[in-house]
């Protein structure tokens, strides 16, 4: 894939979300009346929230046919990645959202859930929203951008394109974001997005991590921690660059083909 599909990709990421978005806003109630009102549940805001991922598979699809869209998504089979990497995902994430919470100074829940049943419900909702942007930003976005700069650079970048991509979603009621302040998000975003770019170059492209990622930023169970939560990964985003400082500002261990070559024989 060259690197002429990354203007593409970015034109139907923002081309289909943003146009979702203008028609909730232009026929609010004929649509309510079709699909019910604006919520994450939407079948209207989840085509908008999957617009990288269709992008992505209908470029790589484009591209590369059958087979390359096989070879793309077995990059969801990537797994291995340093130990510290699966410590930050999976505690120092959540550490990040309690410690937010606890300087927002509002009291919370540590388990926000009646049952087991309810928590493994609203998980696997939450797994099949956000994350899947993740085939499109780091899935496509991300090994192409890194043709042109380092993963410093890269990231940075992306992190901006993400954070207004989602720009119409603070701008309609019914949303998560409609009641976020908009400055700590596009802070947040590009730190999260400077940081998932190491562990992206770590894991050799893996798609499957930064999924993980992404659902940990949404996790059902973390409190309402906006917006010091932002704040705070910002702090994260300066150590784990200061950590990577080796690889962050070179292209030579940067991965940079969204679609694997085919075994040889």
């Amino acid at each position: 894939m060259t690197i002429r599909a990354l203007p593409i990709f970015f034109l139907l990421a923002f081309g289909i979300a943003w146009g979702t978005f203008a028609l909730l806003v232009a026929m609010p109630e004929t649509l309510a009346g079709l699909f019910g009102p604006v919520s994450a549940s939407n079948p209207l805001f989840f085509l908008a929230v999957w617009a990288p991922a269709i992008g992505a598979v209908a470029l790589v699809l484009a591209a590369a046919g059958p087979g390359g869209l096989v070879r793309y998504l077995s990059r969801l089979l990537l797994w291995r990645a340093p130990l510290a990497w699966y410590l930050f995902v999976l505690a120092g994430i959540p550490a990040i959202y309690y410690a937010g919470a606890a300087i927002k100074g509002e009291p919370f829940d540590i388990f926000p859930f009646d049952t087991a049943g309810d928590f493994l419900a609203a998980s696997a909702f939450m797994l099949i929203l956000g994350p899947m942007e993740e085939l499109g930003w780091r899935g496509l976005a991300l090994p192409l951008m890194q043709r042109l700069a380092a993963p410093f650079w890269a990231g940075l970048a992306l992190g901006i394109v993400w954070a207004v991509w989602h720009l119409p979603a603070f701008l309609l009621s019914g949303t998560p974001q409609s009641n976020w302040e908009f400055l700590p998000f596009l802070a947040g975003s590009v730190s999260v997005s400077v940081i998932v770019t190491p562990l992206f170059n770590a894991s050799r492209g893996s798609i499957l991590l930064p999924l993980l990622l992404h659902f940990q930023l949404n996790g059902p169970a973390w409190p309402d921690a906006q917006p010091h939560d932002n704040w705070l990964f910002v702090l994260a985003a300066v150590i784990v660059v200061w950590l990577n400082r080796g690889t962050m500002f070179t292209r030579s261990d940067a991965v940079t083909d969204a679609i694997p070559l085919a075994p040889t024989t």
